[in-house]
C-alpha cells in the first residue's frame, strides 16, 4: 500500500491504494509505518510523499464516520509526519481534497502539479476538517483566507494556492520527478523541517463572512462551526486548538445534517451503478443530432459541444436555425465568462456546430435527441422521420417530460433503439439526467445513455415509463397537495414562505412563475380528459393564466416582477386567487409542510413500489439534483426515515378524514410503517 524506495538520500513514499488512495485505516497505518521507517533510515535525508494513480490522496474514508475510531486516526497521521526530524515534501497531483490536503499540511513543504485541485470541502458533508485543517490552514495562509476556503469548501487552483502560501512550488512534467527535484533543492539549501504548527495565526473579523455563509448555507451547522474552529487557531495554542477542533468535529458527526449529506454523497454515486447494464458495452457515440433549437434543445446542444461531441441541430427553417445558433453562442459565451472555457475554445465550439433544416443531415449521427413541443402527434412525426433518416443502430432519444415513451417508440420500426433522455433546464448547467427505459429498449442502448451522461458531466438516474417518470410524477402529487390547500383558503404566499423556511430555494408558486403559468395550464388541460370526478382543478391558477399573468416572462404571475426582481405580492393576483378559492381555512407553517412532504414521500413510495424508480435513493437523487430539495435533508425518502414512516402514514390517515380520495397511504409506506422498517432498508 506504501511503496518505499531510496534514491540518493531521498526516500520516496508512494501511496498505492486504488482507485483514489482513500485514507482508510489500512492506509493510515501504512503511512505511519512508512514515516517511521524513513526516520530510522540513516541513509534517508529527506522524504517525498507522492500518490500513485490519478491523484495524491483521497479524503477520509466516509464509511468509517459514526463508527468506533481505529488507531491511528487521521490527526495522528498528520502529527507523525509533522513531527519528523527530517523534512517531508508532499508532491501533489490530481487532487488533494479534505483529508488528503490535511496530510499535505502536515508535511513540511508542498509542491503541486498544474491543474491540481486543493481544498477542504468537509462542510459539504456536514462536518469540518478534523485532522488539523482548521488549525494549520489559518497559520499557513491567514485566518481570513482559510475561513473563506473552509466555510464554503471551494477548491483552489495551484496558482492561487501558491499565491496564498499554501504551496511552495508548482511542478513541471512528472509529479514523482518534480517532487524528487524539489526535495533535492531543499537538501542542497540545507533546509530542515518547517512545521505549520509552529506558525502564528492572526485574528480576523469574520462577521461579514458569517453573514454570507448563513445566507448561502442556511440550515447547516457545519459552516458556522468550522468558522468557530478557524477562529480558535488565532486565539488558542496549537494543541488546544486541535483538541477543540476534534470536539467540534465529533459534535457535527452526531447531527442529522451530517447523516443527510453523506447519504446524498453515496446516493449520487450509487445511481450510476445500474445492475441491468453491468458488463454491457455501450455503443460508440461521437456525433449527435438535436431536433429543436428552443431553450431546451439549445441547452442540450451546448452540453454536447462542451463535451467534445459533433453536433448537428435540426430546425424547421433557416430563421429558427439561426435563432438556435444564437442561443448556443450565448450559452458558450456565458461559460467563457465563468471561466469554464477559454475564449478561443468558445469560438472553436461555436464553429463546430452544424445547423440544418432537413433530417437527412443526421444520416451519419450516432444518436439523436428530440426537444420539440410536448405533443404526442408532434413526437410521432419527428420519430417517424428520424427512423427513416438515421443509420441502423443509431439511437433515437426523446427529451419528453411526461409523455409515454413506449407510444413514441411505436412510431418507429426500431423500438429497441428508443430511449428517454429527460434533461433539466438549463440543460448545459443542470447535472441531473433521467434515463427513461422503455419496454423494448435494448440494454446496450441504456448502457450507452449512461455512458453519454457521464461524458456530458451529468448524473444519470434510471426511470421507468409513466406520466412524468420519477421527478415530474412526484412533483404533480405534492403540487396538487399545495393547490388543494390554496383552494381551501391557504395563501400561496404563505405556502411559499413555509417551504422556503423548510429549505427549498423557492416555494412552488415562485417556481410556477419561473417556469411560466402557461406550462401549468397546458398540463392541466392535457390531464383534464382523464381526471377523476373528485380531482380538484387549480382554478385560481387558471384565473391568473386567463388574465395574462404568465409569471416572470410577462412580469406578473403570482408575484409582480415589474419593480422587484424577487417578486412582490400583487393585490391584483391576490384578488384573482381569492375569487377562485372554495374555502377560507388557514393553515399553519407546520401543517403546510406536513401535507406537502407527506404527498411527496407517499408518491415517492409508489414510484419505488411500481419499479419506476429502482430504489428510494434514486428518488432522493432526482429531487436533490433536479427539484431543489435541500441537500442537507438528504432527499425526501431519507427525510422520511428521519421522521419515521409511521408518523407520515399517520399524518396521511389524519388528512384522509377530510379528503379520502386524495389522501391514501401507499402500500409500501403502509408496509414499512407496520413493520417498523425504513426506506433506507430498501437501498443496497
Amino acid at each position: 500500500m506504501i511503496d518505499y524506495t531510496l534514491e540518493d538520500g531521498i526516500a520516496v513514499l508512494t501511496v498505492d491504494n486504488p482507485p483514489v488512495n482513500a485514507l482508510g485505516h489500512a492506509l493510515r497505518a501504512g503511512l505511519v509505518e512508512a514515516v517511521r521507517r524513513f526516520e530510522a533510515d540513516g541513509a534517508a535525508r529527506t522524504a517525498v510523499l507522492v500518490g500513485g494513480g490519478r491523484l495524491f490522496l483521497g479524503g477520509a474514508d466516509i464509511s468509517e464516520f459514526g463508527k468506533p475510531p481505529q488507531s491511528p486516526g487521521l490527526p495522528e497521521v498528520c502529527d507523525v509526519i509533522e513531527a519528523s526530524a527530517k523534512p517531508v515534501v508532499a508532491a501533489i497531483h490530481g487532487a488533494a481534497l479534505g483529508g488528503g490536503l490535511e496530510v499535505a499540511l502536515g508535511c513540511h513543504y508542498r509542491l503541486a502539479m498544474p491543474g491540481t485541485k486543493l481544498g477542504l470541502p468537509e462542510v459539504t458533508l456536514g462536518i469540518l476538517p478534523g485532522a488539523g485543517g482548521t488549525q494549520r490552514m489559518p497559520r499557513l495562509i491567514g485566518t481570513e483566507q482559510a475561513a473563506e476556503m473552509i466555510a464554503f469548501g471551494a477548491p483552489l487552483t495551484p496558482e492561487r494556492a501558491q499565491e496564498l502560501g499554501l504551496l511552495d512550488r508548482i511542478g513541471e512534467g512528472d509529479v514523482r520527478t518534480a517532487g524528487i527535484a524539489f526535495a533535492r533543492e531543499l537538501l542542497d539549501q540545507g533546509a530542515g523541517p518547517r512545521r505549520t504548527s509552529d506558525m502564528r495565526a492572526e485574528p480576523a473579523d469574520l462577521t461579514d463572512l458569517r453573514t454570507r455563509v448563513t445566507k448561502k448555507m442556511r440550515g447547516q451547522p457545519a459552516p458556522g462551526t468550522a468558522l468557530d474552529s478557524v477562529e480558535n487557531a488565532a486565539r488558542l495554542p496549537f494543541r488546544e486548538g486541535l483538541a477543540e477542533e476534534r470536539r467540534l468535529f465529533q459534535g457535527l458527526i452526531e447531527t442529522p445534517q451530517r447523516a443527510a449529506l453523506i447519504h446524498a454523497f453515496f446516493a449520487e454515486r450509487a445511481v450510476t451503478k445500474l445492475p441491468e447494464i453491468a458488463g454491457v458495452a455501450p455503443r460508440d457515440v461521437t456525433s449527435i443530432g438535436v431536433i429543436g433549437g428552443g431553450t431546451m434543445g439549445s441547452g442540450i446542444a451546448t452540453a454536447a459541444l462542451l463535451a467534445g461531441l459533433d453536433v448537428t441541430l435540426v430546425e424547421r427553417d433557416d430563421s429558427a436555425a439561426e435563432a438556435a445558433r444564437d442561443r448556443i453562442a450565448s450559452n458558450l459565451a456565458a461559460a467563457a465568462k465563468r471561466g469554464k472555457i477559454t475564449e478561443a475554445k468558445r469560438d472553436a465550439l461555436a464553429q463546430a456546430l452544424t445547423t440544418a433544416t432537413d433530417y437527412g443531415a443526421l444520416a451519419k449521427a450516432d444518436l439523436a435527441i428530440e426537444a420539440v413541443f410536448e405533443s404526442m402527434e408532434v413526437k410521432h412525426e419527428v420519430f417517424a422521420a428520424l427512423d427513416k433518416a438515421m443509420k441502423p443502430r443509431a439511437i433515437l432519444a426523446t427529451n419528453t417530460s411526461y409523455l409515454d415513451i413506449d407510444a413514441i417508440a411505436a412510431a418507429t420500426t426500431r423500438p429497441s433503439d428508443v430511449i428517454g433522455l429527460h434533461f433539466f433546464s438549463p440543460a448545459h448547467v443542470m447535472k441531473l439526467l433521467e434515463v427513461v427505459v422503455a419496454k423494448e429498449t435494448d440494454p446496450q442502448v441504456t448502457a450507452t445513455a449512461f455512458a453519454l451522461a457521464r461524458r456530458l458531466g451529468k448524473t444519470p438516474v434510471r426511470a421507468g415509463v409513466c406520466d412524468g417518470f420519477i421527478g415530474n410524477r412526484i412533483l404533480s402529487r405534492y403540487r396538487a397537495a399545495a393547490d388543494r390547500m390554496v383552494l381551501d383558503g391557504a395563501s400561496p404566499y404563505a405556502i411559499d414562505r413555509a417551504l422556503e423556511a423548510f429549505g427549498f430555494p423557492m416555494g412552488p408558486y415562485r417556481v410556477s412563475d419561473l417556469a411560466g403559468l402557461d406550462i401549468g395550464f397546458m398540463t392541466r388541460e392535457r390531464k383534464a380528459a382523464t381526471a377523476h370526478p373528485e380531482d380538484r382543478r387549480a382554478t385560481f391558477a387558471d384565473a391568473l393564466y386567463h388574465a395574462g399573468r404568465l409569471g416572470q416572462k410577462t412580469g406578473k404571475g403570482y408575484y409582480n416582477y415589474t419593480e422587484d426582481r424577487r417578486g412582490a405580492v400583487d393585490p391584483e393576483a391576490v384578488a384573482l386567487i381569492e375569487a377562485a378559492q372554495e374555502g377560507s381555512r388557514s393553515f399553519s407553517d407546520e401543517e403546510i409542510t406536513a401535507r406537502y412532504m407527506a404527498a411527496m414521500v407517499d408518491e415517492g413510495a409508489r414510484v419505488v413500489d411500481e419499479g419506476i424508480a429502482l430504489r428510494p435513493l434514486d428518488v432522493d437523487v432526482v429531487k436533490l439534483m433536479g427539484y431543489g430539495f435541500p441537500r442537507w435533508k438528504g432527499g425526501p425518502m431519507h427525510w422520511a426515515d428521519a421522521q419515521g414512516p409511521g408518523r407520515i402514514a399517520a399524518d396521511i390517515r389524519r388528512f384522509a378524514g377530510e379528503d379520502a380520495h386524495f389522501w391514501q397511504v401507499s402500500p409500501l409506506l403502509d408496509r414499512l410503517a407496520r413493520e417498523g422498517r425504513t426506506f433506507g432498508d430498501l437501498n443496497p
